[in-house]
């Protein structure tokens, strides 16, 4: 039930990540979240699209080198607590979380996050058996 992550490693430096989303934009992708993080040299682009086998062939197409990783993601209410809620259930089960972020709906209350885990069957059944809603590529493509 995993998601799939776009990962874009991108020289850092002024119009790059304008030029990727133009890509994206141009080949009819829209952007559902992404984290950037940065060093002097490159950045990482890490993004969840409503199409990623387009987004991925017009990025390589243009020569990006794109990697794609299966992610956790899981529904939360959007108030204080429940993220908390959902880390300690990883961490009772023994999970260990790489990296993780957010992007919230148009219309519920909710928040969905992201989360890198090494096994993410564990995550999600642990998540699931938990009661937290897990989200499908489906749902992305439906946002």
């Amino acid at each position: 039930m995993a998601i799939k992550q776009l990962t874009a490693f991108l020289a850092n430096k002024q119009g790059t990540l304008a030029s990727v989303t133009k890509i994206l934009s141009d080949a009819g992708v829209n952007l559902r979240a992404l984290s950037i993080a940065e060093t002097e040299e490159f950045g990482i682009l890490r993004m969840i699209v409503n199409d990623e086998t387009t987004a991925e062939k017009a990025l390589a197409g243009a020569g990006s080198l794109i990697k794609v990783t299966e992610v956790v993601g899981v529904k939360i209410g959007d108030e204080p607590g429940k993220l908390t809620a959902a880390l300690e259930v990883l961490d009772r089960a023994g999970i260990n979380l790489e990296y993780l972020y957010a992007f919230m709906a148009r219309t519920e209350k909710h928040a969905y996050v992201v989360l890198r885990v090494a096994d993410n069957a564990a995550a999600e059944k642990a998540l699931t058996d938990a009661g937290f809603y897990l989200i499908r590529q489906a749902d992305i493509e439906k946002l």
